[in-house]
């Protein structure tokens, strides 16, 4: 499910502190090359006992990744329940509370990178 009218859609931001506020809010990258970073944030649903994935896209717009300088820009941000063996589902319903704790990260991610 993509999360629209986030406001975090084509913010940009250095590498050195788009990659601090991710860590701050418990995200961590799941998968980066040269020109993208995918942020990821487990989040578990003790009803259902299902795990779910906040994911944010990703893409430098300026330098290299791995440089603290260089520029990044958000792309998506999306949510999916996670699938044996190590895959991500993104057409169930997620449960509100997960939408809930999602959309306060979001929320929190904009404040610190304004």
């Amino acid at each position: 499910m993509i999360i629209e009218n986030t406001g975090l859609n084509g913010m940009t931001s250095d590498f050195a502190h788009l990659d601090e506020s991710m860590d701050k809010l418990g995200f961590y990258r799941g998968q980066w090359e040269y020109y993208r970073a995918t942020y990821d944030l487990k989040l578990e649903d003790r009803a259902s006992g299902n795990t779910y994935y906040l994911r944010i896209n990703t893409r430098v717009v300026e330098g290299k990744l791995e440089s603290p300088d260089a520029i990044l820009t958000i792309e998506a941000v999306y949510i999916g329940r996670a699938t044996f063996p190590h895959g991500l589902e993104y057409e169930s319903p997620v449960p509100q509370a997960i939408l809930n704790i999602a959309t306060q990260r979001l929320q929190e991610l904009k404040k610190l990178l304004a």
